[in-house]
């Protein structure tokens, strides 16, 4: 089991400190969330499931791969995902760059978690249409691949359309991981990505889902890798991890902290318990 670090519930404040850490301690991922504004108009900003905000409006907030392009200049080992990146809420030539620039940096350690999104108070600031961000997303991840690993790339689709252009240098192999849960993020998943992000699970609530996942990825050529990557806050200690292993999970996003100021020592203690070998 690989285990991955949460910089968006701590501080950003010790984001540096916590991934050198996570480095040093044998931590495999170090995750980065997103936003790119927050209007301050709440009517937008329900959270699913909840009747309550999501956001904060004086939250800070941070360019996800320009802040992940530092991280990699502290560290050697650990690889620097985003959980997720709104990659349809720029032109794909922008997340897309960010990205390649982000795994150049890092000598191949970028992870391009990606999202349709849930609040629409940032794309409507954007002037960008919140109902069609799925499609969005869709035809972006084709586009970034194709700049990614084709020599010329001409593209006209429902939302971007260009001639010929030049994407250099093209990275290492860049992995999109598709978050969220519903039916269409599940599919794109599936279909055109290289794994998937849940939400915040136990081992019992992520059943469905997973259920869901291998109904699609039935369809899915076996040549083409896919990983399981799981929020799981809850752990009950070393002998869970099996239970996720026994699920096909291939990655726990875990948080052995409560507050800000115990995550270095609950790090540690945490990479102790599980053996996690760092130097």
């Amino acid at each position: 089991m690989r285990f991955g670090v949460p910089l968006g519930l701590v501080h950003p404040g010790i984001w540096r400190d916590l991934t050198v850490e996570a480095d040093r301690l044998g931590f495999e991922s170090v995750w980065m969330p997103e936003h790119l504004v927050f209007a301050t108009d709440l009517s937008t900003a329900t959270y699913p499931g909840t009747d309550r905000p999501g956001i904060v409006p004086s939250t800070p907030l941070f360019d996800a791969p320009a802040y992940l392009c530092a991280l990699a200049a502290a560290t050697e080992r650990v690889r620097l995902g985003t959980a997720v990146h709104l990659f349809a809420l720029r032109h794909p030539f922008v997340s897309a760059r960010a990205f390649a620039t982000l795994d150049h940096v890092s000598g191949g350690r970028a992870i391009a978690g990606v999202g349709a999104g849930w609040y629409a108070g940032e794309w409507d600031a954007a002037g960008i249409d919140f109902a069609s961000r799925g499609r969005r997303l869709d035809e972006a991840i084709d586009v970034a691949r194709r700049l990614w690993t084709e020599d010329v790339v001409e593209h006209h689709g429902e939302f971007y359309d260009f001639d010929e252009v030049t994407f250099e240098p093209r990275p290492h192999g860049i992995p999109i991981l598709a978050g969220g849960e519903s039916p269409a993020a599940l599919r794109r998943a599936a279909t055109r990505c290289d794994g998937w992000i849940s939400m915040p699970h136990t081992v019992e609530s992520i059943r469905p889902q997973l259920d869901r996942l291998r109904r699609l990825l039935a369809e899915r050529p076996h040549d083409r890798p896919f990983e399981i990557t799981v929020h799981a806050y809850e752990l009950s200690g070393p002998d869970e991890v099996g239970a996720w292993a026994a699920l096909g999970v291939d990655r726990l996003i875990v948080r052995p902290w409560t507050r800000t100021g115990q995550a270095l020592g609950a790090l540690k203690r945490f990479a102790e318990q599980y053996e996690l070998g760092g130097r």
